[in-house]
């Protein structure tokens, strides 16, 4: 991601953030305070560009938003977080209707979506601006987000695969990023790019699990195919008899 795009950034190195701007796919504004059904937490998945794909087709989700997090500089800009000196790492920012769509239909992306025991690293991707990440707004969140990684390690060990290395935390400052970043993979003229490598392995029920997304809604993501986030169209994904 950061060779291709060396050029692209060329005199873009300052922040600028439109006062309103709104998701390039769901249309809802990117600036808007959470209403009492809604809730937020920030992933870390490798590159956020195919990252904030995958969760914003997700149905319940209200809007998506790509950033930095979990670094000691405050408002860092993209090339000062690829340096690697502010400890920042890529993150997506979801918002979700918890009537629609639990916590746990998120984990599950977020653990499936991508190999949570590379380290610094995710596919071609390496530095710690690529490393696995959850940081939670709430207690609850945070506890239901340990017992999941407790699971899916226990069954990523059944098939061969490593430890776990996601940084869990709660209370994390969420830095949304520069404006082009947002959504880009839905924007004309957009590089196709995704370093995400997953395991191929589900996470199943877990300590505190409560799946409220049909099984279909899992059918369209198939990991089994290389970089399977930049296949498929960018509109959210809708339930039949919806």
């Amino acid at each position: 991601m950061l060779n291709f795009l060396s050029k692209f950034l060329s005199g873009k190195n300052t922040k600028v953030m439109s006062p309103k701007t709104n998701h390039f796919i769901l249309g809802t504004n990117l600036n808007s305070a959470l209403e009492k059904s809604n809730n937020q937490i920030l992933f870390g998945c490798g590159c956020f560009w195919g990252a904030e794909k995958g969760f914003w087709k997700l149905p319940g989700v209200l809007y998506t938003a790509v950033g930095y997090a979990g670094g000691t500089k405050e408002n860092p800009n993209y090339n000062e977080v690829c340096s690697g000196l502010t400890g920042h790492t890529e993150v997506v920012q979801v918002i979700w209707n918890n009537k629609l769509i639990d916590i746990s239909d998120l984990l599950k992306l977020f653990w499936e979506c991508h190999d949570p025991t590379q380290g610094n690293r995710q596919g071609n991707d390496n530095g710690t601006q690529y490393r696995s990440a959850i940081y939670t707004s709430n207690h609850d969140h945070y506890i239901k987000s340990i017992d999941s990684k407790i699971h899916y390690e226990n069954d990523l060990r059944k098939n061969g695969l490593g430890t776990i290395t996601t940084e869990i935390k709660e209370g994390i400052i969420f830095n949304k990023a520069e404006d082009y970043h947002q959504q880009y993979l839905a924007k004309p003229s957009s590089r196709p790019y995704c370093s995400a490598m997953p395991t191929k392995v589900v996470l199943g029920n877990f300590k505190g699990s409560n799946f409220k997304l049909r099984k279909e809604v899992w059918s369209n993501y198939n990991w089994d195919i290389s970089h399977c986030i930049l296949r498929g169209n960018n509109n959210q994904i809708e339930l039949s008899g919806s």
